[in-house]
């Protein structure tokens, strides 16, 4: 008893001390919002479903859930048994035609030189003409159905719409697929935060608002910030839903839980620097500047009030004032 009654008379006699050279802030009211805690979800912008363009059986797929892929990306392959037998009928239909082009060709220039010669009369030269001309066009024909087929084969390669990330496979190797039918779907690479808020809060929440995000949801000691992209204007089950953008959302799990604090309502307080307060025996102190000199003056600590411009700030509930010139020690 006797050591603590010491401790008191020590703490209530301390000296002041000089303040010279010492670094001094001004002590000023500032707006801070009352935070409240709510839960977010890591949401892609959009899920978008690859199809497959053609009907048949998948021969191969190239992704599992949790894959990275790109626009354009090759994800699966659709196989028609069909496609490969047009193929063939194509190609065999197109040898004969050429073949008849080609006889037609020589008919028409060995009947050419005939009739220069004045040995057939030049109607057999218009009649070989003609069938050069069906000869040819007939091949054209083959030739541009064998190209339909064959951009029915390519479009057997099932391609992501969009950067992102799988999320499920909707088949198997060997599934039966229709025209149009999903085989995976792909979260967008860009993702979101999904608040649901209580709509007593509704009146507080506006697109630009800045959300804070525990730096312990990220596995680091640094907060991070964001800012509330979209307000929907319906309310769902008593919670108004808004959508918040925070960099580093890209390696989450979709679907993944974080708190979040969010403004409900501003009011003045007083905020300072952290490294402005020291405490002893229990007591939180600052050094007030008093003319060439610093007293120690006990202060009451509130909430950490971390800002983009302050993010070791601390709220002082008293024992300060505006104006005051705190040292810092």
């Amino acid at each position: 008893m006797r050591a603590m009654a010491a401790i008191a008379v020590l703490t209530a006699l301390i000296a002041s001390v000089p303040a010279l050279g010492a670094e001094t802030l001004t002590v000023a009211l500032r707006p801070v919002s009352d935070e409240k805690a709510v839960f977010a979800t890591v949401e892609s912008i959009s899920v978008v479903p690859a199809r497959g363009r053609i009907g048949g059986t998948v021969v191969q797929l190239n992704v599992r859930e949790g894959d990275p892929v790109t626009r354009g990306q090759a994800i699966a392959i659709i196989g028609d048994e069909k496609l490969a037998l047009q193929m063939k009928a194509l190609d065999a239909q197109i040898a004969a035609l050429q073949a008849q082009s080609d006889q037609a060709q020589i008919d028409f220039e060995r009947t050419e030189g005939l009739v220069e010669r004045g040995t057939l009369p030049r109607v057999k030269l218009d009649e070989t003409r003609t069938a050069l001309n069906v000869a040819q066009n007939s091949l054209r024909a083959r030739t541009a159905e064998r190209a339909v087929v064959n951009q029915q084969l390519s479009e057997g390669q099932v391609l992501a719409p969009d950067d992102g990330r799988v999320l499920k496979k909707l088949v198997t190797v060997g599934s039966v697929v229709l025209p149009g039918d999903p085989v995976v779907t792909v979260a967008q690479q860009h993702f979101k935060l999904r608040l649901r808020v209580p709509e007593r809060h509704a009146q507080f929440l506006k697109a630009g608002d800045k959300v804070r995000v525990d730096g312990a949801e990220f596995g680091e000691g640094a907060e991070k910030w964001g800012v509330i992209d979209l307000v929907f204007p319906q309310i769902e089950e008593g919670r108004v839903i808004a959508d918040a953008i925070v960099e580093g959302l890209g390696e989450y799990f979709v679907g993944d839980r974080l708190r979040v604090w969010i403004s409900g309502g501003e009011r003045p307080a007083y905020v300072i620097p952290s490294n402005y307060v020291k405490t002893r025996f229990g007591i939180d102190y600052v050094l007030l500047r008093e003319g060439d000199r610093a007293v120690d003056v006990p202060v009451q600590r509130g909430r950490d009030r971390p800002s983009p411009d302050l993010p070791d700030g601390l709220e002082i509930l008293s024992g300060i004032r505006a104006g005051d010139q705190l040292v810092l020690p």
